[in-house]
């Protein structure tokens, strides 16, 4: 069964694997005597069987569906009362209905499932072309006490799911947090050294030149010792702004990517022409995010492939874009029903990098041993997969020397 939505598809499977349904529909049929039984998905638009147990040979099977403009369900949907009609055509109100006509319908009840949180599900219902005794107690008792019973179930399936979604973004969470720990440790044990070594350096040797009278020596070492302390500085202003990223989390809105790139492309236009560039994008999707960060995202990539363009060739960019499930992809994404996932793709004709390299450049202060490579601080890409896995996305580079180089963003979209 192919079901566009996939949240309507979850919910028939939750039906599905409650084990007593069958059961329930079973006893249904043996109690009023009908021949016919189901628990419908209804929506505003789709009849959907979850389940049924046909003794008339009526022809639906589970997964199966019906005009919604042709059941009474339509109505019940909207009423949220329970609909019993022993007769149809002794009934005042629906011996002329449309829908015992065309089904040939004599007997029908239906009563709503309402989900604990207030939404309407779907009915429990049954039909036959004969009359039945369904207008008493014991009866209308047991559908609603079916009805609730499934409620339940479709609650407990609803928090189950839940909770596996927060298990696996906790899970995703302490993965990222983990691997930033291991960049700060690395960066305080290697990264930050390095300037401060020099600075204790430079203040040793100035101290000998102070002592010597050396003014051309003693303005030289202070020289790089203010150096390697404005580079100092200018690290700890990068970890304090890529750490600050965080912060941001609670200001989400819907961003239009094709809004992103075009603002992009307007920053870096002296850029692109001096590379002679040409640009080519599908038409993108929107998310939910920080504009700011997501602006800064595809800054920093488009920036990126500018600065490993080829000198003799002018640089060509292409943005692709297509739809995925979270359980298709390779990365630890949140799965969620109502969650649709687009993998954005920025390719380009540069000089590409070394596959050994493509797990280190997004770690922060990174540096790649190109000689083509001009030098940068090495934190741009860092701050890509950082606002990617804010956004609850993930980042991955391919590429080969000499060939270019295509990043692949996932980012959970918004469906109109």
């Amino acid at each position: 069964m192919n079901y566009t939505d996939a949240s309507l598809a979850l919910d028939i499977e939750n039906i599905k694997q409650i084990p007593i349904v069958p059961t329930m529909l079973e006893v249904i049929c043996r109690s009023t005597g009908m021949g016919f039984a189901a628990i419908a998905r209804v929506t505003q638009d789709r009849w959907i069987a979850c389940d049924v147990r046909d003794e008339i040979g009526f022809g639906l099977v589970s997964g199966g569906e019906l005009k919604i403009e042709t059941t009474i369900c339509n109505e019940i949907r909207d009423m949220r009362e329970a609909v019993v009609i022993d007769h149809v055509d002794k009934s005042e109100v629906y011996h002329n209905h449309h829908t015992p006509k065309l089904y040939g319908l004599q007997s029908y009840i239906s009563f709503p499932i309402i989900k604990k949180n207030g939404d309407f599900f779907g009915t429990l219902c049954a039909i036959d072309p004969n009359p039945a005794e369904l207008n008493n107690p014991k009866i209308m008792g047991m559908f609603s006490l079916f009805a609730e019973l499934i409620s339940f179930h479709l609650q407990s399936a609803d928090l189950l799911e839940r909770s596996n979604v927060a298990v696996k973004e906790l899970k995703r969470q302490l993965t990222d947090s983990l691997d930033e720990n291991r960049q700060y440790r690395y960066i305080s044990h290697h990264n930050l050294q390095e300037p401060l070594r020099k600075i204790r350096m430079f203040s040793n040797m100035l101290v000998n030149a102070t002592d010597t009278n050396d003014n051309h020596r003693t303005k030289d070492f202070a020289l790089k010792i203010n150096s390697n302390a404005q580079r100092f500085s200018m690290m700890i202003k990068d970890l304090s702004d890529f750490s600050d990223l965080d912060h941001q989390k609670q200001s989400f809105e819907k961003v239009d990517l094709n809004k992103v790139i075009t603002d992009v492309r307007v920053q870096l236009s002296d850029n692109m022409e001096e590379k002679n560039a040409t640009f080519d994008s599908d038409t993108l999707p929107s998310i939910q995010g920080i504009p700011s960060q997501i602006e800064q995202l595809f800054y920093h990539l488009i920036h990126n492939a500018i600065k490993f363009s080829k000198k003799d060739k002018p640089l060509h960019l292409r943005v692709t874009t297509k739809r995925i499930p979270a359980k298709k992809t390779d990365h630890a994404l949140t799965e969620q029903a109502d969650l649709t996932y687009a993998e954005i793709r920025l390719e380009d004709n540069g000089i590409g990098i070394e596959k050994s390299q493509l797990e280190k450049i997004f770690d922060i202060f990174s540096q790649l041993p190109h000689a083509q490579i001009p030098e940068g601080k090495g934190v741009g890409l860092a701050y890509c997969r950082k606002i990617v896995r804010i956004h609850g996305g993930a980042i991955t580079a391919e590429s080969e020397s000499d060939t270019g180089t295509i990043f692949s963003i996932v980012l959970p979209v918004i469906t109109e």
